[in-house]
């Protein structure tokens, strides 16, 4: 069994929005098969960290969701900006219980387990949260990332943490999400969110001994990228 991640496969498969138009984008979906197939086992475990269709319904997701269920792997889905279909943990698992998604799984305030880590996350949010309401949703964030690390320290192993909105770039940084980070003592951080020349902006190293990588599925080459591996 090995631990893999990816962001933003940004699937539309029914909703026709193809992301071919971005520069890097063109045949997406083939390579993200072609490549996926190539490196993960069934197995293995993906983490796809949010931005999982355009779809607006999980209804309307369907087609998406059967694709990546037909992809090797138990998949850990969550949430991303764009992720309009989201609804609750109970009515997607009742979903992709209804469509036999048998691969299919939510990561949002729980945790799961795969070798010496315990995975968790939770979507994140802006850096210049100014509004009262983006605000909440911030405050909310960092106590639901808090809950998931929780979960997972509960299991005596690792926690690793995923995000959609990435905590830092090179300039700036998500205090109420990062400062969760340093004070849980997590020495490893995933995210995705930035695409094309946002990559430059990214933070991909180590600060505060936490070991940051971008999982954009255009930064990465469609591949799902090695967490931990026992091959």
């Amino acid at each position: 069994m090995s631990l893999f991640a990816i962001a933003d496969t940004h699937l539309s498969l029914s909703t026709g929005k193809k992301m071919d138009v971005f520069r890097g984008w063109s045949d997406y979906e083939y390579k993200l098969k072609k490549n996926w197939e190539a490196v993960v086992r069934p197995e293995d475990t993906v983490v796809i960290a949010g931005d999982i269709s355009w779809a607006m319904t999980m209804e309307e997701g369907l087609e998406d969701f059967k694709f990546l269920n037909s992809l090797p792997g138990r998949k850990l889905i969550m949430k991303g900006n764009h992720d309009y279909w989201w609804a609750t943990k109970k009515k997607a698992d009742e979903f992709f219980a209804k469509n036999n998604l048998t691969t299919l799984n939510i990561l949002h305030n729980n945790t799961y387990t795969e070798g010496s880590l315990a995975v968790c996350g939770t979507r994140g949010w802006f850096f210049d949260a100014e509004s009262d309401a983006d605000k909440k949703v911030l405050l909310r964030e960092a106590g639901r990332l808090r809950a998931s690390i929780a979960a997972a320290k509960q299991t005596g192993l690792e926690p690793v943490v995923f995000l959609h909105y990435p905590p830092l770039n090179l300039t700036q940084c998500c205090d109420e999400i990062y400062n969760v980070l340093v004070e849980e003592n997590v020495r490893r951080c995933y995210y995705g969110h930035l695409h094309s020349f946002s990559h430059l902006t990214a933070f991909v190293g180590e600060k505060d001994s936490i070991k940051f990588s971008l999982i954009a599925a255009d930064f990465v080459d469609f591949c799902p990228v090695p967490v931990w591996e026992n091959r």
